[in-house]
């Protein structure tokens, strides 16, 4: 896995000409509107992402989300996700159902279809006030003629509690890890602009494919480089099909 500070990407892109979709396993700190840009056109399989709800969201213990108090970023950012998708490929995006207008307007002039809604059910109640609110909400979202995948998985998914240690919006693994499997073949790129923790990033891991995550907030970035270190480089390359003699070989 390679951690990549702005600086240092600069560097790179400037005197070598090296476009970042070359590294893959590759995350990034900086902001997604420098780094996209950078990304070479179609080079991403798959995109999972879960971008500011534009709430002004502060949890209960008081962290906040980069850039959720403003859309400045919304339809430039869609924008360069369309670029650098793969033609016939899916977007999985999460969004703030009070905002939908707002994400939709940016997806629809981006080029993407709405082709899909999932609904994961929770357990609890994020918060109280007309009704409980017990579910968050992600369009599929297509480029072009995308073929349907082989398996596809239920529009309704049930949430596990990450109690948000590492963010304050942090996602579940096993909920991302089906939509993976579903829309990016074994191999494949799996793009996350906003990853936060590093949640799709893991996930992307432990199912066999490749990622490239970007984050702004170098707090969030620190605890998803570190989440990555963390796990066991033969479980990995496990995940990537080879046997375990294999991956044992290939580490010396």
């Amino acid at each position: 896995m390679t951690v990549i500070r702005p600086s240092a990407f600069q560097r790179r892109t400037h005197r070598g000409g090296m476009a970042i979709s070359s590294r893959r396993n590759t995350i990034i700190n900086g902001d997604c509107l420098d780094i996209l840009p950078q990304l070479s056109p179609l080079s991403v399989n798959f995109i999972l992402t879960d971008p500011p709800y534009i709430t002004r969201y502060k949890s209960r213990d008081g962290r906040r989300v980069p850039n959720d108090d403003n859309d400045a970023w919304l339809k430039p950012a869609f924008a360069e996700m369309y670029r650098v998708l793969e033609r016939g490929s899916f977007c999985v995006s999460f969004y703030g159902w009070n905002k939908a207008d707002l994400f939709i307007a940016a997806w629809r002039k981006a080029g993407f279809r709405m082709v899909g809604h999932i609904v994961f059910r929770k357990r609890y109640a994020s918060s109280v006030r007309f009704l409980r609110y017990e579910h968050e909400v992600a369009y599929l979202l297509a480029k072009g003629n995308a073929m349907p995948p082989a398996s596809p998985v239920p529009d309704v998914l049930d949430w596990s509690y990450t109690g948000n240690r590492l963010h304050p919006t942090q996602k579940p693994i096993s909920v991302l890890k089906p939509l993976i499997q579903a829309f990016c073949n074994p191999g494949g790129v799996v793009l996350d602009p906003f990853c936060g923790s590093g949640s799709t990033l893991v996930a992307a891991q432990e199912v066999g494919r490749d990622y490239i995550g970007i984050e702004l907030d170098s707090t969030y970035h620190r605890a998803a480089s570190e989440r990555l270190h963390r796990r066991n480089p033969e479980q990995q390359c496990e995940a990537r099909g080879h046997s375990t003699a294999e991956c044992r070989a290939s580490a010396f």
